[in-house]
């Protein structure tokens, strides 16, 4: 697989070309001819995902705003409507507490409801149904109900967005216990980790990046990644260790090129998942190169940041040379689009943290 890290987000979010995916159901009995490699946007990946879940398992519903005759507002859900029809693809009324609530009593019932928010902020009016009815239905029924939906969040920013648009809003949701938070920063995860999710008997709550949903990668449709319970080492080093997830994985790496350029050797890790945490591959990287920065796009202040640090911290403290980092976000709320560019962690941000730690140490 390669990726091509310089496509620019444009102005316009619907902004997406119309290919499809190349994947072919799993429901064919016949010989199935090898998929060819093809360069798919994170937007394509979602979408074949969906459309995939929708063919093989007759349980599966999207609905949401604008997801079925639109086809969603970033195109993810476009074509799946007069493909499948108006019983299993439409659109919702303008009720995100509403959706959220029809889509428990469709999970208690037998069914896979896949919901979009739309935005990130807003699934606000929602929080109280995911909070205190999704997260929780499982250990309230001791078991006997489980609540096998996935909440699809665009999130995050970095595309012009206005307020209500642009948040990131992980942190509420990775410190509900009963929620698995899951986000992918390319394609290839796009499709895998959206299929695992749908396919989990238990809530979870899938966050997109914006301002990736038009990077490209050369994949094979369908493709199986990692388990969404694994991090995972995309760029190996020994001096530091970049931890990172959804739009500003790319961020990462960029960084750790430049890094190379002053002769530092900087590890990346893909957290992909964002609870439950992978402890076991960020301790193993963090014990080897013994420094260790996270990069996010939210407020500092109590922001995931915040428990990642200080969880590697209590599990690694004897192996640090140096206290952890955090690139992120300003306490402020979410910039106007002439702003952004400097309210967003950059390459320069992240050498700059990197700087400020006593080498000699």
């Amino acid at each position: 697989m390669s990726v091509e890290t310089g496509v620019p987000a444009p102005t316009d979010p619907t902004a997406v070309d119309g290919e499809t995916g190349a994947a072919t159901s799993a429901n064919n009995d016949a010989a199935v001819p090898e998929a060819k490699p093809a360069s798919v946007t994170m937007t394509k990946a979602l979408n074949q995902a969906l459309r995939d879940c929708l063919t093989e398992d007759d349980s599966v519903l999207v609905f949401g705003e604008d997801v079925g005759r639109l086809g969603g507002v970033f195109r993810v859900t476009e074509g799946l409507r007069a493909e499948f029809g108006a019983n299993r693809v439409w659109d919702s009324p303008l009720a995100e507490s509403g959706i959220i609530g029809t889509a428990i009593g469709m999970a208690m019932n037998g069914m896979r409801p896949v919901v979009e928010m739309q935005f990130d902020a807003y699934a606000y009016p929602a929080f109280e149904q995911i909070v205190s009815h999704v997260a929780k239905m499982r250990n309230r029924t001791k078991g006997r109900i489980s609540l096998p939906i996935t909440i699809r969040i665009p999130y995050a920013g970095d595309i012009g967005g206005v307020e209500h648009h642009s948040d990131s809003s992980e942190a509420y949701w990775t410190s509900t216990p009963g929620l698995t938070v899951v986000t992918p920063s390319n394609p290839a995860d796009a499709y895998s980790l959206l299929r695992e999710s749908v396919a989990s008997d238990d809530p979870v709550v899938f966050m997109e990046p914006k301002s990736r949903y038009w990077m490209k990668e050369t994949v094979s449709l369908p493709v199986t990644t990692a388990p969404m319970d694994r991090a995972q080492v995309i760029r190996e080093g020994t001096d530091a260790t970049l931890l990172a997830y959804g739009p500003t994985v790319r961020t990462a790496l960029e960084s750790a090129e430049a890094g190379a350029e002053h002769g530092l050797s900087i590890e990346v890790i893909d957290l992909r998942t964002l609870s439950p945490f992978d402890d076991e591959t960020v301790s193993q990287s963090v014990r080897k190169t013994s420094r260790a920065a996270i990069i996010h796009e939210a407020a500092q202040f109590g922001g995931y940041g915040a428990e990642v640090a200080a969880r590697v911290t209590e599990r690694n403290f004897t192996s640090l040379s140096a206290p952890i980092l955090r690139v992120t976000g300003f306490d402020v709320p979410y910039p106007s689009p002439k702003l952004e560019e400097f309210y967003l962690p950059t390459v320069e941000r992240v050498l700059d943290a990197l700087e400020s730690w006593d080498w000699e140490l």
